[in-house]
């Protein structure tokens, strides 16, 4: 019999703090902080687990990029007319619709593409992959379940009527949970800010300081409520903008290139003729 006099030690109480069983996510979140303050977990494994626990609860919706922002190829288009946007985006797999975008043919693979160069005849039809269709309300959880299993990268999102509402990549899937994932086309970490890819056009790092950009491009954008590019492109819109998405500020105009559920991460940037402030229609 246990003695009642008998006080728990700190041992004896953080044992039972690791061993109760949590009677619902927030207790589960709490636990996992607390083992992160005692140096248990360390903060990437936290911000995975936490993530994790976040993305069980989203829907495609909250990920997609949505239709209006997708880049897709029309099958009547010839290889010549369509190649230069391929290498433009820098995406591995495109969407091919006939005659309207809500009529999606298959997935082309950039890789594919290539034939076009070492072929005689070039039949984008023959080359296209098996599209993976998928509803809007689907839980991302059983999507990337999905995607490991049917081994497929990419699934074009619809609503309701089967109209398509836009398109979702395993990426968008395990960024949610991890953060942002580089590529080969993401800066690396040790590359400047602000990289000017043609006279008046600039791909910009999301963190860069407004006081610096405005240095380097003779620019006069505002310092007084924010810090950085990203924080003045989010504070223009009033929330955080997806792939694609565009707004002039300053007498420039501001394109998301890279962006997750969390943060803006790239930006191209170009001047603008006209300095007045608005939201671009997509």
């Amino acid at each position: 019999m246990d003695d009642p006099s008998h006080k728990p030690g700190l041992l004896d109480r953080l044992s039972a703090l690791l061993l109760r069983e949590p009677e619902d996510r927030e207790q589960l979140i709490e636990l996992l902080h607390s083992a992160y303050e005692r140096h248990l977990i360390d903060s990437d494994a936290l911000s995975i687990i936490e993530g994790a626990l976040a993305m069980s609860e989203m829907a495609v919706r909250d990920v997609m990029v949505p239709r209006a922002q997708m880049d897709m190829i029309d099958i009547e288009d010839p290889p010549e007319s369509f190649i230069p946007f391929v290498l433009e985006t820098a995406h591995s797999r495109f969407p091919v619709f006939e005659g309207e975008r809500d009529k999606v043919l298959g997935i082309l693979l950039a890789k594919d593409v290539l034939r076009f160069y070492a072929e005689d005849s070039f039949d984008v039809r023959e080359m296209l992959r098996p599209a993976v269709f998928v509803p809007e309300s689907k839980r991302l959880n059983m999507l990337l379940r999905d995607f490991r299993a049917n081994r497929n990268h990419m699934a074009v999102v619809v609503d309701e009527y089967g109209g398509v509402a836009g398109l979702v990549t395993i990426e968008d899937v395990l960024e949610q949970i991890v953060g942002d994932i580089d590529d080969e086309y993401d800066y690396d970490e040790d590359e400047d800010n602000i990289v000017e890819e043609r006279p008046g056009r600039y791909r910009v790092k999301a963190q860069t300081e407004i006081a610096d950009f405005n240095e380097m491009l003779l620019a006069d954008l505002p310092l007084e409520e924010v810090d950085t590019i990203g924080g003045l492109v989010v504070r223009a819109l009033g929330r955080v903008p997806k792939r694609g998405e565009k707004v002039n500020v300053g007498g420039f105009q501001f394109q998301v290139l890279r962006a997750d559920s969390r943060r803006i991460h790239t930006l191209l940037v170009q001047r603008v003729l006209s300095a007045d402030d608005e939201v671009l229609p997509q």
